[in-house]
């Protein structure tokens, strides 16, 4: 990226970037606050991080008017740790994160993440908004009728005022009504006050009071590392959006750093380390937010109405949350993708249910992603594998076999080749035609050795043509 570009996306249509920022705000504010009790931190925590990676992305993110904050699967795979063993726990995570964050980046990793399947995407983002509903349920267990009265009119707002009207965003309605309606008429709910403390002033440099042992490091170290793929899985995915939605490319390695140092700092400030948005990116798009100004702008405007309104956002009904993160696990949900379990191939559809019941059962959205990949090689391996064809011919005077092979080599397929060789052919000399066929890895080599030394000690003459010199130098390296 040169220096005119990156000047460029701070600099192009100022008012228009500004005031999608603020848009985007209000959508931000009501997520995040939802988020940090499913994770089970103060409010706080996750609106002062959402400040911070706000700023920090637009600064150093690889891709301009998207929105970042302390919201979504970052704050599912972080829950197990608080609840666990506390917030401190959870400011090292963030730290180490951030850190595996930029590693990632600077070994220019991220290209591994083109060999997430659409099968295993749709499994994350199925898996993702089972967890979120989940995560809801305690809400609504042993409550009074009243929350569920508030969730009812919470969840009839968010779906029918967009039929009115799009101006301001339905979530934020929601909890101005249902804060209005409780302050009104007080009645026995949880409000975000009982989540915890907000904010009334600047975030504050902190580091984590934790003894740096070897013991907290291996308590720490798979939350960070899941919490970092997470992030960039889903960073990365958003960042697709946008590519798609403005016919731009975005520099994914630099998001990756860029999401990285963020993050670092988030947990200098005491904050849940966050990735890119979906649903608020979209959003600030729709209003014209394209550029670095609209990210920047979020994440100031945040903090000033958080200094402001925060006696206001204390008594936010836990019930308007609720109602919100089900709409966002309905809306995250892919519908269309119980449709395409009947029409697509099995294996494909196998893969996506693996990444929905592994992160289900585990809790861990990367381990559902590392298993759906894992599966979605294997089955990539086994139809490649059908594809090699070995087919042999005998010379008139009955002394020459030629097997003629044709397709791909590799680990996977050394079978089907060796199950195809006569070892007690009649023939004195075999031919094993390698023109048509490619060689990708040591193992296939081994096997063409280890076939032409079977056949040669049986007394035949073994002749290997190939018109790759990639082959004939994996060939000479085996031998």
């Amino acid at each position: 990226m040169t220096v005119r570009t990156y000047i460029q996306e701070w600099t192009t249509d100022p008012t228009k970037n500004v005031l999608a920022g603020m848009v985007g705000t209000f959508a931000l504010i009501p997520e995040v606050i939802a988020f940090s009790y499913v994770a089970g931190v103060a409010p706080e925590v996750g609106l002062f991080a959402s400040f911070v990676i706000s700023i920090a992305i637009a600064i150093t993110g690889g891709r301009p008017g998207m929105i970042s904050g302390a919201a979504g699967s970052v704050a599912l795979v972080a829950a197990d740790l608080v609840h666990g063993h506390g917030l401190q726990y959870l400011l090292l995570a963030t730290l180490m994160a951030g850190g595996i964050q930029i590693l990632f980046g600077l070994c220019k990793l991220q290209n591994i993440m083109r060999f997430v399947s659409r099968e295993v995407e749709m499994g994350f983002v199925n898996a993702l908004a089972i967890l979120i509903f989940s995560a809801q349920v305690p809400q609504m267990l042993h409550v009074t009728w009243h929350t569920y009265a508030l969730i009812g009119l919470g969840l009839a707002i968010v779906y029918l005022l967009p039929r009115v009207t799009t101006l301001i965003p339905s979530p934020l309605i929601c909890i101005l009504v249902l804060t209005g309606l409780t302050m009104a008429y007080p009645m026995p709910v949880h409000v975000v006050a009982d989540l915890g403390a907000l904010p009334t002033g600047l975030p504050t440099f902190t580091l984590p009071h934790l003894p740096l042992t070897v013991e907290t490091f291996k308590i720490v170290l798979p939350y960070a590392f899941a919490m970092a793929m997470v992030g960039i899985l889903e960073s990365l995915m958003t960042a697709g959006v946008v590519d798609e939605i403005t016919d731009t490319h975005s520099n994914k390695r630099m998001e990756c750093t860029g999401l990285g140092f963020s993050n670092i700092m988030v947990g200098l400030f005491g904050g849940i380390a966050g990735c890119g948005m979906v649903g608020q990116t979209v959003g600030n798009l729709r209003y014209g937010g394209t550029g670095r100004l609209s990210t920047f702008t979020a994440g100031a405007f945040l903090l000033l109405l958080l200094v402001a309104l925060h006696k206001f956002v204390a008594q936010v009904p836990v019930a308007a949350l609720v109602a919100i993160m089900i709409m966002v696990s309905i809306s995250t949900f892919s519908w269309s993708s119980l449709k395409e379990l009947v029409r697509h191939p099995r294996l494909s559809s196998t893969v996506m249910l693996v990444t929905v019941v592994v992160v289900v059962l585990t809790h861990d959205l990367a381990a559902g992603v590392g298993c759906g990949v894992l599966l979605s090689g294997l089955f990539f391996s086994f139809q490649v594998m059908k594809l090699l064809r070995v087919e042999n011919s005998l010379s008139p005077d009955g002394q020459t076999r030629t097997y003629h092979i044709v397709g791909q080599l590799f680990f996977a397929s050394t079978t089907v080749l060796t199950d195809a060789i006569d070892f007690q052919d009649r023939a004195t000399t075999v031919i094993l035609d390698l023109e048509r066929a490619k060689i990708w890895d040591i193992s296939a080599a081994e096997t063409v050795e280890k076939i032409a030394e079977r056949l040669r000690l049986r007394g035949k003459t073994v002749h290997l043509h190939s018109a790759d010199q990639a082959d004939t130098t994996l060939l000479q390296a085996v031998r």
